[in-house]
């Protein structure tokens, strides 16, 4: 009888001691969308550039691409319409850093020179306009009324991205390189006409959106698990792009002095010069 209270005297205090659960303890739990916490090393810093050394730079040449967001590679750049989560289409990435003061973003000059800086809000205020047409009633009396129609800034009007780039022999590296200078978001604008033209918004240094680039996903068609960003994009050329303009002393660009098929031809001409020059350097 003894040993019967001494077993249920520790049965007792072994349920007395037994952790609580109630169904307030379940409903306070947090789930995730996944089957692990993304992006939950931390924040993630640009990776650093080799620099460069004026005297080390024995050949150089700047280009002018453009990146059309509606191929297959590059729709990445352009969507997702609808940001969710940490996902945000190329022109929102950087709307956001300017927002933020994280991105110094430029005026688009003649010369693609960054001159003139534009804030965040400068930039807004040039995109809404207003416009008064003059319309004539489908029915009698048949008569014309005016009408006031404002435009705001659509995101998904950016279908493109021009960039400025150079170029370089490193002789110290014995290697043929490329560095981006600068980035240019492009909006497609419709003209009274009906044809759709390009039109440059802004010109951001790549150095400034890096920061703002690197914590920005980009989306990876084979592998969701293997994050890229759209730093990692521009330093790894993963994006398909034609040149429209190399520097030259007329400053002008390809469709200038070339049209239709001949232009595409000078463009892919442009490109395999860049190639064949490190092949004919090692030549001899």
């Amino acid at each position: 009888m003894k040993q019967l209270f001494v077993i249920l005297g520790f049965i007792g205090l072994s349920l007395f001691c037994a952790p609580k659960t109630s169904a307030q303890t379940i409903y306070d739990q947090t789930y995730t969308d996944g089957i692990y916490v993304e992006n939950a090393t931390g924040v993630k810093a640009p990776m650093p550039l080799p620099y460069i050394r004026e005297a080390d730079v024995m050949w150089k040449k700047r280009i002018w691409r453009e990146i059309d967001f509606r191929q297959k590679m590059n729709q990445g750049f352009y969507y997702p319409v609808v940001s969710h989560q940490n996902w945000k289409s190329f022109i929102t990435v950087l709307l956001d850093g300017m927002k933020e003061g994280k991105i110094t973003a430029y005026e688009v000059e003649p010369t693609d020179e960054l001159l003139n800086p534009i804030s965040y809000n400068q930039f807004m205020s040039k995109q809404s306009d207003t416009a008064y047409r003059t319309f004539r009633r489908p029915y009698p009396p048949y008569d014309e009324y005016d009408t006031m129609i404002v435009s705001h800034f659509e995101p998904t009007d950016v279908m493109r991205c021009r960039i400025k780039e150079d170029w370089y022999f490193d002789k110290q590296r014995s290697q043929l390189m490329v560095r981006i200078i600068a980035i240019c978001p492009v909006k497609m604008i419709e003209l009274e006409s009906g044809d759709r033209v390009p039109q440059p918004l802004f010109w951001v240094p790549y150095e400034s959106a890096r920061e703002a680039l690197v914590q920005a996903p980009f989306y990876n068609h084979n592998n969701s698990a293997a994050r890229l960003s759209y730093d990692e994009v521009f330093l790894k050329r993963m994006f398909d792009s034609y040149i429209f303009k190399e520097e030259n002393v007329y400053d002008r660009n390809i469709q200038e002095y070339a049209k239709g098929i001949n232009a595409l031809l000078e463009s892919e001409r442009i490109k395999h010069s860049l190639i064949e020059y490190e092949e004919y350097l090692w030549e001899y």
